[in-house]
């Protein structure tokens, strides 16, 4: 227990102070040497002389008994209802308590943040080879058609006129696919903006993102998508069997599978889709390819030691070098 910055006496100082009256000092004489009070020494030589040793310790100030605590009964049923990731105010609601109390138990409890309370734990995984597995998957972009759109100008309100609401809900302005690729080893990441998600573009895409990691010197052995149409095609099959790729799917509704892809998009759309104020979406995507070049090469990776994917790429050659010298 840490004692008050202002503390008088320390346990040993109560110590020395309860042998000099046991050997005969006065209790305001002890007092006086210690700069206490003599209340104060009557009561450290009273605790002194019936629990020994031990009583010249701090003491919790917690009270003994708490008339009003929660019954043990209800906290239990407060977990079991937070591990099934109830909040705050629902489990007040169902337990028809005060969500301050409720609060209060949680906090108590270790539970007060509700994050990956109750889910299952995740399961990390790193490859040790560049190009023993990329991950893949698209992200759909709105495309930019009048400037700025709501997330710089903060508008969401259109014009009154009927053909500009009308467009709006069906949707003319249209989409922009952005499909990426990122190896599992070395995170060296290769993404391109087409106009679709079709099965012809993915197999376009999947070449070219080949050509790429071909040119790093990495031979790709295995893809990890996810269920979608492009992926479950005949001709994104028939890809990989022609480049003898290994084609893993993730499990359905669990995106967490393919979860390096989708921490990448996340960095993408962050750092370079909503990063910048753009004019166009010719604009936007000719903007890609710097922060691409930025990504690999230059900006540091949290999960590689904050080094970017070109020095972690370097480093695996030169291991693998090193185990066949």
């Amino acid at each position: 227990m840490r004692l008050h910055a202002n503390a008088r006496l320390g346990p040993r100082g109560r110590a020395v102070m309860v042998e000099r009256v046991t050997a005969g000092w006065s209790t305001k004489e002890a007092a006086r040497s210690a700069g206490v009070s003599a209340q104060t020494c009557r009561k450290w030589v009273a605790r002194y002389r019936a629990e020994g040793a031990g009583g010249l310790q701090d003491r919790p100030s917690v009270a003994h008994r708490i008339p009003a605590r929660t019954a043990p009964g209800r906290v239990e049923a407060i977990c079991a209802l937070r591990r099934l990731r109830f909040t705050g105010a629902q489990i007040a609601e169902i337990l028809a308590m005060p969500s301050s109390t409720v609060s209060a138990v949680l906090k108590r409890c270790g539970m007060g943040r509700l994050g990956r309370l109750g889910l299952q734990p995740a399961r990390r995984y790193e490859r040790q080879r560049p190009g023993e597995l990329v991950h893949i998957d698209v992200k759909k972009l709105g495309r930019i058609t009048r400037g700025a759109g709501h997330r710089i100008t903060g508008r969401r309100h259109y014009s009154g006129r009927p053909y500009d609401r009308a467009r709006v809900r069906r949707g003319t302005a249209g989409w922009e696919c952005v499909h990426v690729a990122i190896d599992d080893a070395s995170r060296l990441a290769y993404a391109e903006v087409l106009e679709d998600e079709t099965a012809a573009s993915a197999v376009g895409f999947l070449h070219r993102a080949l050509a790429f990691y071909a040119r790093h010197g990495i031979q790709v052995e295995a893809v990890m998508t996810d269920n979608g149409a492009p992926y479950v095609s005949a001709a994104h099959a028939l890809a990989c069997r022609e480049r003898s790729l290994r084609h893993i799917r993730t499990r359905p509704r669990r995106p967490q599978t393919n979860g390096k892809a989708e921490r990448f998009i996340r960095t993408m759309l962050a750092e370079w889709a909503y990063g910048a104020i753009y004019r166009s979406s010719a604009e936007r995507t000719a903007a890609l390819g710097g922060w691409l070049i930025r990504y690999n090469q230059h900006r540091p990776h949290g999960a590689l030691g904050h080094r970017p994917p070109a020095a972690r790429l370097a480093e695996l050659r030169n291991n693998a070098l090193g185990s066949y010298s």
